[in-house]
């Protein structure tokens, strides 16, 4: 799922493109992508594009009238810049935005479409597709603590509970986890304050460090691999490969369509954590030390 980095890269690309331009037309090849009927869609056409903003992990596009298009991109929901009336061909094709300059294309690759477009008039409507998390980079420690410690969840949850905080996802709380050496299971009530300093300044590092990161790939084009599989991240997606601080395997905790990536020396003292599928196959045979694990190979 595109997550801060992604969002604020995407919105950076859109600025110069659309806004001050007018959309002269939406185009749904999918009618299950819109998800509310008042205003119409029809009524953003001949709007001019006046503001652009991100929403957690949603791309708000507000237009003349007071009209906002909200996009959700889900986790394999994507945007594309084309030429002028871009056909919309095959099953990843949601929808097409057309100004005069060209199309901003949106497609989901995946066999269940959960991709959103919300169309919202007011302030007030906007608002309401907003989980009011709060925004990680610039905050300060207290407001980070507070944010932090407004739920008794793991710490893995409480980052990506957009409640709690704006923009992030699996993919950035795994890299922020493990710059901050702490292990994704621990509940926020057992943080100490060294720890939760830790984690304040390992989640602006890494946001900041993967925008600037985004920023310089994409240049002045617009972003065309946009991925939480990165090859530069140091845990996730890492399944197995070397940690890049102490060179220990990668593990990971697999669930439903998702998975935690985590460095047993780094974060966890050396424990490997149980995998829900894998661990109840094996049962006492699952490794829970790094040397059992390896002992294992």
């Amino acid at each position: 799922m595109p997550e801060l980095p992604d969002i604020t890269v995407y919105i950076e690309c859109l600025r110069p493109r659309i806004f001050g331009q007018p959309i002269q037309s939406v185009r749904l090849a999918n009618p299950f992508l819109l998800r509310t009927v008042d205003p119409p869609i029809s009524a953003v056409e001949g709007q001019t594009v006046c503001d652009l903003r991100r929403l957690g992990k949603r791309i708000a596009i507000g237009v003349e009238g007071d009209l906002y298009l909200v996009l959700h991109l889900m986790i394999a929901g994507r945007l594309h810049w084309r030429d002028v009336g871009a056909k919309l061909s095959g099953r990843t094709a949601l929808a097409a935005f057309d100004f005069p300059n060209g199309s901003l294309v949106l497609t989901e690759a995946a066999t269940k479409k959960r991709a959103s477009l919300h169309v919202v008039a007011g302030e007030a409507a906007l608002e309401a597709q907003h989980r009011h998390g709060l925004e990680p980079i610039g905050a300060d420690l207290e407001a980070f603590t507070t944010a932090l410690q407004s739920g008794n969840h793991t710490v893995k949850r409480a980052l990506t509970d957009p409640r709690q905080f704006s923009g992030i996802g699996n993919a950035y709380s795994d890299e922020i986890l493990h710059r901050a050496r702490l292990s994704p299971i621990k509940w926020v009530s057992q943080l100490n304050s060294d720890e939760i300093a830790r984690l304040h300044t390992a989640c602006q590092e890494v946001l900041i460090e993967w925008t600037d990161r985004l920023r310089e790939q994409t240049g002045d084009g617009f972003p065309k691999r946009v991925t939480a599989f990165r090859p530069e991240m140091a845990v996730h997606g890492q399944y197995r490969q070397p940690c890049p601080v102490c060179g220990t395997q990668v593990q990971r905790i697999a669930y439903a369509s998702n998975e935690t990536n985590y460095c047993p020396r780094c974060q966890t003292g050396g424990k490997v954590l149980a995998d829900r599928s894998l661990s109840r196959l094996l049962k006492g045979d699952w490794p829970r030390t790094i040397e059992e694990l390896e002992a294992a190979k």
